[in-house]
């Protein structure tokens, strides 16, 4: 009679099972789940994978703790009273059934706004609104639909997560029982002579088999819970020859030794399994390196305006202490979690919760990292550090992805796919030659044929390629958002740039004011509405006029591309272009001028002389060569001719071009075919930034951290823009002759391992090899490109 299989979690069910709109369920709990994903149209759920789910455990009273709000305030990351983000570790997140339904829990319920899972982490970040539904009711959720997280409060203890030692104590009981079975092995190797046959013989191949055991099903359970996974989701893994050879070398020595046929291959099993393990142990200690030298040691070039006895100095991020009074700008985003002390806050948190209503907040308020003043400058007081990490985590948010897809990730997974069936076949039909021409090297070659082959080392050259790269341009204070942009920087055949604050040096410019003179209130009115501004040239402005008193205002408005406005009790001013404050341009001036007219009518005008950046005109010279160039500023055509004399012919040189202006301009390319790169200031051409394939914010000590951007780059280094493209170009090279050396390992693998020239123990000691051979390539190829780049 054929078993039952329930509909839900794919489990054998008893003979008493329940029946539910046709289908069979082991239990309540699944049946309890079929019914949500019904209610909530979700059944597209069981189309991604057979039978994928998990059945719900009886959970009634175990989360009550999770209504105490100071367990709360450590389980979250972010926490307004309205809306709350926690990350929860998923352990049965296993295929792409799972994070479908998990990303999919607002259909659940729509109070929760977004879900993302890391797969790799086994983790989903959740936001939710904290005023409908709590965080205990979030896990409740979660649990009851089979996904019920692992919470242990020492893992939210910043610097005190938790290590997991489960790869170093299997790598330890696979060396040691290794160990023990060569040696237990010598005495066959060198073939001793009857006495130890009598006595011993019998007694050694036991303990050889005992010392098996914890190796095949301790150390070696990853490969056969991943190839068991793989197989049920009908998905061919990488792991699934790897857990075949392991088990046909166990089943095939237990054979000898029952019936008294050889000593087995235990020696080669156990040394499979310990150097299996080391290949991992290496490749993860690694790429855990580069992970921390990213987040914890490499230069985020983000500067934020410290106040200091009343003296205003632009600081690194990560220079921010406990206790430091922090002057956050217009349009600028909060680095830190701290206490407002000062100003009239207005925080877009659109940056974190995915929603762009900005939050009113009153002096003594906490406010978070990642919200985005919108009202004005504040003052605020930092809570603690800056974590580089979090700062990154939410850069990196799907709510600002722009779908690139990542092309060698998906090079990858279909070279895995096709390379499984291939390994496969080629192992059966030569276990089958050899069990015509010579049986007893059948098992010897199937085995081998299954561990040498291997994509592993293909798998992880993009990976490490791109992660020490990303290690290295954060040193050189290029600081990238992600992998993927490497691999979009070295397709871009545009370059865009913008002129005021970019190729120009805000340090350097030279000022002149024409107009009548200001009154001493005046000017501290002037002072006070250009310090709420981050535009550049106000900037600028404001550090010529900063030794002016500073007062409250009462209202600001910053008006994009063309001015801002502020306003006291008893007096206003203006500050932008021409039109903006009323007053005619002559057509004869060219000149990059700031007017400024108060409630008394115009005043005068502030007129800047631009200072170009330290090797502008040799850095277009070498971009001309490879990329179509272009100019796109917000100003006026006075600097025609200075441009013209500076940069290459048949640069494209545009003014007066709004900031939507640039987007559409950019789009228009990119519907053409073009790959377009957008070089400008974080804030102001967010939208020109966010439309281009790579978008690239020069920073000069302030903070243009945005999340429209894809990299930050420190304007010091600026002339260095196309030694990094250049990288980034290499590095595709390496990944490709990665490619090619993988191809030709296993190609000359397979030959001596079809050929029955290859033991199972040398394929062992071969697979890892090549893993860590591409590992040591792609690394010391990666920081050799490093030391040229300085």
């Amino acid at each position: 009679m054929e078993q039952t299989s329930c509909f839900h979690c794919g489990d054998a069910c008893s003979a008493e099972h329940i029946i539910y709109n046709d289908k069979n369920f082991c239990c309540n709990g699944c049946k309890t789940v079929y019914e949500i994903f019904s209610e909530n149209d979700l059944t597209c759920y069981y189309d991604l994978q057979q039978a994928p789910g998990n059945t719900p455990k009886e959970i009634q009273g175990k989360y009550d703790f999770l209504s105490d709000e100071g367990i709360i305030e450590k389980l979250t990351e972010f926490n307004d009273g309205k809306h709350q983000i926690t990350t929860l570790t998923i352990p049965h997140i296993h295929c792409s059934s799972c994070i479908w339904i998990l990303e999919n829990l607002n259909k659940l319920n729509p109070n929760i706004t977004a879900s993302q899972v890391n797969f790799g982490k086994k983790t989903v970040r959740i936001t939710y609104k904290s005023e409908d539904i709590s965080l205990k009711d979030v896990v409740l959720l979660l649990s009851r639909i089979g996904y019920e997280p692992y919470i242990s409060l020492e893992d939210f203890n910043t610097g005190k997560n938790k290590v997991n030692r489960s790869l170093i104590y299997k790598l330890g009981v696979a060396g040691f029982a290794f160990g023990n079975v060569m040696f237990l092995s010598f005495p066959e190797y060198f073939e001793v002579g009857e006495f130890w046959l009598e006595q011993y013989k019998s007694l050694f191949r036991w303990l050889m088999f005992a010392f098996s055991l914890p190796v095949v099903f301790y150390a070696g359970q990853d490969y056969f819970i991943s190839a068991y996974k793989g197989v049920k989701a009908r998905f061919l893994n990488i792991d699934i020859p790897i857990a075949l050879g392991i088990l046909v070398l166990f089943i095939r020595s237990t054979v000898e030794i029952i019936f008294d046929l050889g000593t087995g291959f235990f020696d080669s099993l156990t040394g499979l399994v310990f150097f299996l393990l080391l290949g991992k142990f290496f490749q993860q200690r690694t790429y855990a390196f580069l992970s921390f030298e990213r987040d914890y040691k490499s230069y985020f070039p983000i500067a934020v305006t410290k106040i200091s006895n009343g003296i205003e100095t632009p600081i690194q991020v990560y220079n921010i202490k406990k206790g430091d009074r922090l002057l956050i700008r217009n349009e600028e985003l909060i680095p830190v979690d701290g206490i407002l002390m000062n100003g009239n806050a207005n925080i877009d948190y659109s940056f974190v919760t995915g929603e762009s209503e900005a939050v009113k907040k009153q002096s003594g308020d906490k406010l978070f990292a990642g919200g985005k003043q919108t009202s004005g400058s504040i003052e605020m007081e930092a809570l603690n550090a800056v974590e580089q990490s979090y700062l990154t985590q939410l850069w990196s948010n799907d709510v600002f992805s722009k779908n690139k897809e990542d092309g060698f990730t998906t090079l990858t997974n279909a070279i895995s796919k096709r390379f499984t069936i291939a390994v496969l076949s080629i192992a059966v039909l030569a276990s089958l030659y050899w069990l015509v021409v010579d049986s007893s090297k059948a098992i010897n070659v199937f085995t081998a044929v299954l561990i040498i082959a291997c994509p592993c080392a293909i798998a992880l050259s993009a990976p490490f390629t791109l992660g020490n790269l990303l290690r290295i341009f954060g040193k050189l204070k290029f600081y990238l958002k992600n992998a993927s942009v490497i691999e979009q920087l070295a397709k871009i055949d545009t370059i865009v740039f913008d002129k005021t604050g970019t190729i120009t040096s805000n340090a350097k410019s030279k000022t002149n004011y024409e107009g009548e003179t200001l009154s001493e209130e005046e000017t501290v009115l002037l002072t006070s509405t250009l310090r709420h501004s981050n535009h550049p040239l106000s900037r600028s402005l404001y550090n010529i006029l900063q030794k002016n008193n500073i007062v409250t205002l009462d209202h600001y408005e910053e008006h994009l591309g063309e001015g801002i406005y502020g306003e006291t009790s008893d007096q206003s001013v203006k500050i932008g272009s021409a039109k903006y404050v009323g007053q005619l341009q002559p057509e004869t001036d060219l000149k990059t001028s700031v007017y400024v007219s108060t409630n008394q009518g115009y005043k005068g005008k502030f007129t800047f002389y631009n200072a170009y950046r330290k090797g502008i005109s040799k850095l277009f010279n070498k971009l001309k060569k490879e990329y179509d160039l272009v100019i796109l500023s917000g100003d006026n055509a006075s600097e025609l001719n200075n441009l013209k004399k500076l940069l290459p012919a048949k640069t494209k040189l545009i003014f007066n071009q709004k900031p939507n202006d640039k987007l559409e301009y950019i789009k228009h390319h990119q519907d053409n075919g073009a790959h377009v790169m957008m070089v400008g200031d974080g804030l102001n051409d967010a939208g020109a930034l966010a439309q281009s394939h790579v978008g690239i914010a020069v920073s000069e000590n302030i903070n243009v951290f945005s999340p429209a951007c894809d990299a930050i780059l420190n304007a010091s280094k600026f002339n260095q823009l196309h030694s990094y493209i250049k990288a980034s170009k290499t590095a595709i090279m390496i990944i490709k002759w990665s490619f090619l050396f993988s191809f030709f390992y296993n190609v000359i693998g397979l030959y001596f391992a079809v050929t029955g020239q290859l033991m199972p123990v040398m394929a062992a000691v071969l697979m890892p090899l090549s893993s860590i051979s591409i590992v040591i390539f792609t690394t010391v190829a990666t920081n050799i490109l490093g030391r040229k780049l300085k």
